[in-house]
């Protein structure tokens, strides 16, 4: 009886016929990752020499985006650094030789906590909005720490706590931004650490993509 069955098996496959073997999945190649956009990256003309630094547009979208609109409308061109101070850091943009403040756009928001949980902090060589007491008062000026600073970075959500907003780094030029920093100072109507000689900044230009 098996033996029958098993004859009446065969019957089913034409001669030479095999099983069917499984086939492979066929695996469909990966889609290539697109490469990460280029950061953007500002030359700073000045008179000690060139600063390139390099911005953070994913982690400072807002304060990336406000200062290259100054950068494009060129009114760092023809301002001075005019808060300077040796070991801490370099202030500018914002003021013209003749120590009148250039006009500027409204200010921005604050984006220092954001940008402080992603990991950018007043350490040297970063670049930063400079502002008044008030958290979301800055428009134009910028600085640039010459040394670490954590106690301009973003601690509580309180006035005093709110922190200063970085928003990129110096990559070329370090040494003129060194020199910047140690240059004489003095009072000068009403402010302290004033250069004696104006360092200017001549112009700020965007450069190619990389």
């Amino acid at each position: 009886m098996i033996r029958a069955l098993i004859c009446s098996l065969a019957l089913l496959l034409p001669l030479g016929a095999q099983a069917p073997v499984p086939q492979a999945p066929v695996v469909q190649p990966a889609a290539p990752v697109p490469a990460p956009a280029a950061k953007p990256r500002v030359q700073l003309l000045t008179s000690y020499g060139p600063v390139v630094v390099e911005l953070e547009p994913e982690l400072a979208p807002k304060t990336v985006a406000n200062f290259l609109q100054y950068v494009k409308d060129g009114h760092y061109k023809g301002t001075i650094f005019h808060r300077v101070i040796e070991g801490f850091m370099v202030q500018g943009g914002g003021l013209l030789e003749s120590m009148e403040e250039k006009p500027g756009r409204e200010p921005i928001l604050n984006e220092a906590p954001q940008t402080f949980r992603a990991g950018l902090k007043n350490t040297r060589g970063t670049l930063a909005m400079a502002r008044t007491s008030l958290p979301h008062s800055a428009s134009a000026q910028f600085y640039i720490n010459v040394a670490d600073n954590p106690r301009l970075d973003h601690r509580d959500m309180s006035e005093d706590g709110y922190g200063y907003c970085v928003f990129g780094r110096v990559v070329e030029g370090m040494d003129a931004v060194d020199k910047i920093s140690r240059v004489k100072t003095e009072w000068r109507r009403g402010m302290s650490d004033v250069p004696q000689f104006a360092v200017r900044l001549r112009d700020a230009v965007l450069l190619p993509p990389q």
